[in-house]
Order: structure tokens, then C-alpha cells, then sequence
């Protein structure tokens, strides 16, 4: 079966984030003075063959652990879902 892995990464809440600061700065010279806080992180999507959706979710976590996460100072979560659309062979995008 085909899962699609939603990773979000994030850095760690004890990690300055200066490019979320960029961007709070940013939104308050755009008038959005309500805007207290930004925290900007990545977002990552893997297509994978697994056998179930549990084998999907430790294999993501085996991935944003060794490659897309660096745990020293980001945090992520992983979120599993069946999906019918390939990932494109260059990687590049989704076929159908």
C-alpha cells in the first residue's frame, strides 16, 4: 500500500528562531501589530510503500530522526495518510 508522510519540523521552543523574528517584524510593518509570536519551520511530504500505516509512521519517524530533523535542536511530528496519487520520479512533484 502507498502512504503519504506529512512531516512538520519544527525548531525546538528553547531554540531562538531568528527568521521567525524576520517575519513577525515584517508583519508588523504590514499593520498586523496583534502578532506576538512566529515560530517558521518546514514542511515535507514522502510518499512510501509500507505494508501498513504503522510501518508508514516508523519509517517517516526513522527518516525525520536520520535525515530530515536535526534533534538537537528541532522537534517534528509525522502524520500518516493512504493516498491513490505516485510521487514523480524526479521527486519533483505528484503524478495521478
Amino acid at each position: 500500500m502507498q502512504y503519504k508522510a506529512e512531516i512538520h519540523v519544527t525548531l525546538k521552543r528553547t531554540v531562538n528562531d531568528p527568521q521567525g523574528l524576520a517575519i513577525r517584524g515584517g508583519l508588523h510593518s504590514l499593520g498586523y501589530e496583534g502578532v506576538e509570536a512566529v515560530r517558521a519551520g518546514k514542511f515535507i511530504e514522502v510518499w512510501l510503500e509500507a505494508d501498513s500505516a504503522e510501518e508508514a509512521e516508523r519509517q517517516a519517524g526513522e527518516m525525520s530522526d536520520q535525515l530530515l530533523a536535526n534533534p538537537v535542536i528541532e522537534d517534528y511530528t509525522v502524520a500518516i495518510g493512504e493516498t491513490l496519487t505516485q510521487a514523480s520520479p524526479s521527486g519533483g512533484g505528484v503524478t495521478e
